[in-house]
């Protein structure tokens, strides 16, 4: 299998297209697509571009199925002792198994497949393991170190075994079906870097959903696949043997191989007994003439390689969709937030205009200015009033956006990070409080820039301008008095800048919150050339194709 370099780059390019896609929205689809990346990776990264950089490598044979389907039992008696335990005994902490020829370690003690797992050798022991039906004996004499690793790093354990040919390795897999999260994950991140895809059912569950899902998925890919049908008792082989065979004649699979195994007494042994040669004799000849003859080489390995490839054509476009459903919701919660809280800030500035600020306590001190009320009292009365209008604005920017949110799949989950906090009525007092002393400051400036030798009061001045900015025409009579105090350029020319000064700390304190609701769905970075990269990558694949 000769493959040109430009070929090897071009799918690199693509890995890190895939690797780059980030779908954290909640939608429809999202899973699926989740789970496309991963497979994408893993068949990339653990099995595509290693086999065509290495393409005289062991045929790699995964052993995957369902729990109790008699896997461990299979990988050990194809080997000839007992190599790997049940995954029934180890539910927890399931190390898979990868069992060579001693002259192919090189290939898998190094990372060049499964690059995400720490080698894990066993320490050296002394064993004697002379178990039933073996068909090689005693073992002696096993030397190996271990490696520790950490709690949450995942282990691959390598074994050599000269009883199988050179050029084929065998990996037993964790339970497709698993109640462990991790190690489904981790069974079809195995099965995805496999040359051959050996798929072990029982009597009893051929029918089974989830191992039809994984053969429709290896159909899907057009990899080299086998299926076991194990631990099937004497009295129904032939039977279940003929449903089994259409039940795949039927899924488009007729032609994948399939061997059989009786029901036997080492099949009880959780993964501890070995069957009768007899037994395996069909399928490790089946696999030894995979690796040991060119042409069935050849053939095995172009057909899984290829088949990878040509499924490139449909899931790209489908992981490119999934990116461009991610960005197109984020557009859509983006405009949600800044519609909600643009409608409020034009509305905060036309209550402002029609001087809604006077109202409550402001309007009474107003009133009883200067005779009942002092000017700082007035000035502080305005901001606090002003303050309950901006939280009301932003409450009902909240609601508005809430609103729109729980329109959207992806809303109700950013929601629970996007509300107003505790914080939120501080924030929006501070902010005000830091406007009425800038426009204290601007007062004091224009005071202190006046040529006449009777200045007014400062805040006097500041709390009659506050009041002319926020009581609308009700304080009609606040402008008049400013101007007998500054004159009538003064007066107009604070009135221009407290104006601007309203006007900026309204759209700061709105624009702000705004931001806040915002930083959930900013800090997950979604964009629109993702979807991009990931055509252009395919279209330079088929290219070099």
């Amino acid at each position: 299998m000769e493959v040109r370099p430009q070929l090897i780059d071009a799918l690199s390019a693509l890995r890190d297209r895939v690797a780059a896609v980030r779908l954290p929205l909640p939608l429809p689809g999202a899973p699926r697509a989740r789970q496309t990346r991963a497979e994408l990776l893993a068949q990339l990264d653990d099995y595509l571009v290693p086999r065509l950089k290495d393409p005289d490598a062991p045929l790699l044979a995964v052993v995957g199925g369902s729990t109790g389907a008699g896997k461990s039992t299979l990988v050990n008696s194809l080997v000839g002792r007992r190599v790997t335990e049940a995954g029934v005994l180890r539910p927890t902490t399931r190390t898979p198994v990868l069992v060579c020829h001693p002259d192919d370690r090189h290939w898998f003690a190094g990372m060049r497949v499964l690059p995400n797992f720490t080698r894990v050798w066993l320490p050296q022991q002394d064993e004697t393991d002379q178990s039933p039906g073996s068909a090689t004996g005693p073992v002696r004499g096993r030397t190996r170190t271990k490696t520790k690793t950490k709690p949450e790093e995942r282990a691959l354990r390598i074994e050599t075994a000269p009883s199988l040919p050179p050029g084929l390795a065998l990996l037993d897999a964790p339970d497709i079906d698993s109640l462990v999260v991790e190690n489904r994950i981790m069974a079809a991140e195995l099965i995805c870097a496999a040359d051959v895809w050996i798929m072990v059912t029982t009597a009893s569950r051929y029918a089974d959903a989830v191992p039809w899902h994984l053969l429709r998925t290896a159909k899907e890919y057009d990899a080299m696949l086998v299926t076991v049908l194990d631990r099937v008792p004497h009295q129904v082989i032939n039977e279940v043997s003929r449903q089994y065979a259409a039940l795949l004649t039927k899924a488009g699979l007729g032609h994948v191989p399939r061997f059989t195994i009786p029901e036997l007494p080492e099949s009880a042994g959780g993964g501890r007994g070995l069957l009768p040669d007899t037994a395996v004799a069909a399928l490790r000849d089946w696999l030894a003439h995979r690796a040991l003859d060119p042409a069935a080489r050849q053939q095995t390995v172009v057909r899984t390689a290829a088949g990878v490839i040509d499924s490139l054509n449909a899931r790209m476009p489908e992981l490119a969709g999934a990116v461009a459903a991610q960005y197109a919701a984020a557009v859509r919660l983006s405009a949600a937030v800044e519609e909600a809280y643009g409608v409020e800030t034009e509305r905060v500035r036309k209550q402002v205009q029609r001087g809604s600020v006077l109202a409550g306590d402001a309007r009474t001190r107003w009133r009883g200015y200067p005779r009942d009320s002092s000017a700082g009292e007035l000035l502080d009365a305005l901001a606090e009033s002003l303050t309950a209008l901006l939280q009301c604005a932003v409450a009902a920017a909240d609601e508005r956006l809430q609103e729109a949110w729980r329109r959207e799949p992806a809303g109700p989950a950013l929601a629970r990070h996007s509300r107003a906090d505790r914080e939120t009525p501080e924030r929006i007092g501070m902010a005000v409080r830091r406007w009425q002393r800038v426009l204290e400051e601007l007062a004091e400036e224009e005071v202190r820039g006046m040529e006449r030798s009777a200045s007014p009061d400062p805040e006097t001045v500041a709390a009659l301008l506050a009041t002319a900015l926020l009581g609308g025409r009700r304080a009609r009579a606040a402008g008049e008095l400013l101007a007998e105090r500054m004159g009538a350029q003064g007066a107009l020319r604070l009135r221009d800048r407290g104006g601007e000064l309203v006007t900026t700390y309204i759209e700061r304190v709105m624009n702000e919150e705004r931001d806040r609701r915002l930083a959930p769905l900013d800090s997950l970075e979604l964009c629109p050339e993702p979807q991009a990269e990931l055509i252009a990558a395919l279209s330079v694949l088929q290219k070099e194709r």
